[in-house]
């Protein structure tokens, strides 16, 4: 059956459009370990969030060994580079692994250890090349037109002009402010008010004469410069056009699969997102390599995963060695297709029912409750739970917003709803002036040997990888002061204290390399993942927002 034609019924291995192997297939690798006494997984990895099999820890370990032998890339792994495997079975039922990388390495696409690009951005097809050859003699051209002795000589007449208007009315209104001091002294010794009054208008008028003048004479001269530069505009018009054009005849050359042989390119997967079109590298990530590798050689996939190598990039948090989710802005919406016919993981973020929060404080305005991991602040899309939700179950008659502030669904502690507009009205302003003090306490994944200190990291989201947040100077600013508790063998118990409030703050400075490079424990973003996220809001300290009374409230962590 060719590709670009579907069938809902088809399997991955029917013998209408596998080509069966003849001789091996080259990227595929067997485990040196026997892998005889491991059960297949019965489904498919979540890419999003999981929990890597007993197989792809395996492949990964083989890839890893694999990578540290190659001198020629240590330098550029050193500053960072995701891979992934994919185990398989193959038509005999036989199991091994795929690996990629995310990119390029060593400026090419293709190595023989590695599964090759769904299309080689480096080896592009003559399209490519004649379209770029294009767009390179208008680059040429806007570049001869803006050196031409003709546009140079319109760019020095319009400066010119622009300069003398400066200078003459410059000098003209220090003249006026002479004179002016001169009618002043002259008015006091009587001189005649008319007199002076007329010759004060005829300065105004010749003021007036003399700004119509130049920018009459500015105008010219920057009509002259626009007739040398339309023609470069129009030239940087058709390049962003063809540039543009040409990005989208690429992307439509990735024709990825799926397990029933079904073929969409990345044009047509990211028309309904709300980006409409394919961000830079779409289809360049591990993951999709290898779902496509297997699907066109009829190996049937396992598990994945996909592992970071080398130095975390400037303004994120990878860690060496730690496994990794696909991102969400260049590969969810190809996964999502690449996956069909395959029988995956349910989401493991969602159906997940938390237990019941505890009631730190209740009255008539509103209440304070100890917020257990894996509970929603607010309502959201995934159906999980939400504090909010719980408090309109508990309370049908509350009016107005109830969450004044929010913790991560993976964080737990101390969190106040308000019950009615006035209260949240007045809880959320003491946020604003920062006048509510809270802290959290935090078990991370390493030795902080400074006692305390403050970490002021700017945050922005990261718009491919969401919910991650990254450190970057054009960030909100994010201040955390902290103070070490005591030290669990390798671990460090540290108390937080946010100075403001951004998304993930304590996580990403916790974490990142500029902070204080240790992740904190359980968390799947920034660290390693685990059971839970160690990381509790054990105190809050507020004015009641009905008698003005001072409140601290505290919870233990259970950690």
């Amino acid at each position: 059956m060719p590709r670009g034609k579907t069938d809902p019924e088809l399997p991955i291995f029917s013998s209408e459009w596998l080509i069966l192997q003849t001789k091996p297939i080259r990227m595929l690798h067997r485990f040196e370990l026997p892998v005889d006494g491991i059960p297949l997984p019965r489904l498919f990895t979540w890419p999003f969030a999981y929990t890597p099999h007993t197989l792809s820890r395996l492949a990964a370990e083989q890839v890893r060994r694999y990578v540290a032998a190659r001198d020629e890339w240590r330098d550029e792994l050193s500053r960072g580079k995701m891979f992934g495997v994919l185990a398989v079975c193959d038509a005999d039922g036989r199991p091994g692994f795929l690996a990629a990388f995310s990119g390029n390495l060593g400026g090419v696409n293709r190595h023989d250890y590695f599964v090759p690009p769904v299309y080689d951005m480096l080896r592009p097809d003559d399209f490519f090349r004649r379209e770029e050859a294009a767009i390179s003699l208008i680059n040429r051209r806007v570049e001869e037109l803006g050196r031409s002795e003709e546009r140079r000589a319109a760019q020095a007449a319009f400066d010119n002009a622009v300069r003398d208007a400066e200078s003459e009315l410059a000098a003209m209104k220090r003249s006026m402010r002479l004179s002016k001091q001169s009618r002043a002294a002259r008015r006091a010794e009587g001189a005649d008010e008319a007199a002076l009054v007329l010759e004060s208008q005829r300065e105004n008028a010749d003021l007036q004469r003399l700004k119509h003048r130049h920018k009459t004479l500015v105008e010219q001269a920057r009509a002259r410069l626009a007739e040398h530069d339309h023609e470069v505009e129009a030239l940087r018009e058709e390049r962003r056009r063809r540039s543009a054009e040409l990005q989208m005849r690429i992307f439509s050359r990735f024709r990825m699969l799926n397990a029933r042989g079904e073929e969409r390119d990345l044009c047509d997967l990211f028309a309904a997102t709300p980006q409409r079109i394919p961000p830079a590298g779409a289809g360049e990530c591990a993951a999709p390599k290898l779902l496509q590798y297997a699907y066109l050689h009829g190996l049937r996939p396992l598990a994945m995963a996909e592992f970071w190598w080398g130095e975390s990039p400037k303004g994120e948090v990878r860690r060496h060695g730690n496994y990794y989710p696909a991102c969400n802005g260049k590969c969810k919406p190809i996964l999502l297709h690449m996956l069909e016919g395959l029988d995956v993981e349910p989401n493991p973020l969602l159906g997940i029912e938390p237990p019941e929060p505890r009631i730190v404080w209740e009255d008539a305005d509103m209440v304070a409750i100890d917020k257990p991991s894996g509970m929603l602040s607010v309502e959201g899309r995934s159906g999980v739970r939400s504090a909010e939700e719980w408090a309109r179950e508990r309370h049908p008659d509350i009016a107005g917003p109830v969450t004044v502030h929010r913790l991560d669904q993976a964080t737990s502690g101390l969190l106040l709803l308000a019950k009615n507009k006035e209260a949240h009205k007045a809880l959320q302003a003491q946020f604003i002036r920062h006048s509510i003090k809270k802290s959290y306490i935090a078990l991370l994944d390493g030795h902080v040997a400074r006692p305390s200190g403050e970490i002021s990291l700017p945050l922005k989201l990261d718009y491919n990888h969401r919910p991650r947040q990254m450190v970057a100077p054009d960030g909100r600013s994010a201040v955390t002061r902290y103070e070490v508790v005591g030290y669990e063998g390798a671990r460090t118990r540290v108390r937080f204290y946010p100075l403001t409030g951004r998304t993930h703050q304590l996580r990403v400075h916790a974490a990142h390399v500029g902070g204080l490079n240790a992740p904190i424990v359980g968390d799947d973003i920034y660290g390693a993942g685990g059971a839970r996220l160690c990381l509790h809001a054990e105190s809050i300290e507020f004015d009641h927002p009905a008698d003005g009374r001072r409140i601290c409230l505290r919870s233990p962590a259970e950690f």
